[in-house]
């Protein structure tokens, strides 16, 4: 009796054994997806920002060039060139964001005033 009731005994140590692997397996799965899903969060988190910058510097760019042009009468030429610039500034912010340009840092647009006080 005590012989089947120890092979009992190990028959559901190598069960529990099994599913304890089997589940581990399925937790490290479950944690690799919860990885994948939060980087892809990240990125369109990061693709909201692009773009809403970009499309922001344009619409600011053509809403200037349309004030100046309607207080001025000058047509469509201060719409025109504003919303160029407004393009280029959204592109430049772009290419800040991802990292293809870098910021000036602050102490350098000092050094720069400290050059140019000394100058004159």
């Amino acid at each position: 009796m005590t012989d089947n009731r120890e092979e009992s005994l190990e028959e559901r140590r190598r069960r529990l054994a099994a599913e304890l692997a089997q589940r581990g397996t399925a937790d490290k799965d479950e944690e690799r997806d919860e990885i994948r899903a939060e980087e892809t969060r990240k990125g369109y988190g990061m693709a909201m920002k692009i773009s809403s910058e970009f499309v922001s510097a344009v619409i600011v760019g053509a809403i200037i060039g349309y004030l100046f042009d309607h207080f001025a009468g000058t047509g469509p030429w201060g719409m025109i060139v504003m919303l160029l610039l407004g393009f280029c500034a959204g592109v430049l912010n772009v290419m800040r964001t991802v990292g293809m340009v870098a910021s000036p840092h602050p102490a350098d647009r000092r050094m720069d005033f400290k050059n140019k006080g000394d100058d004159l």
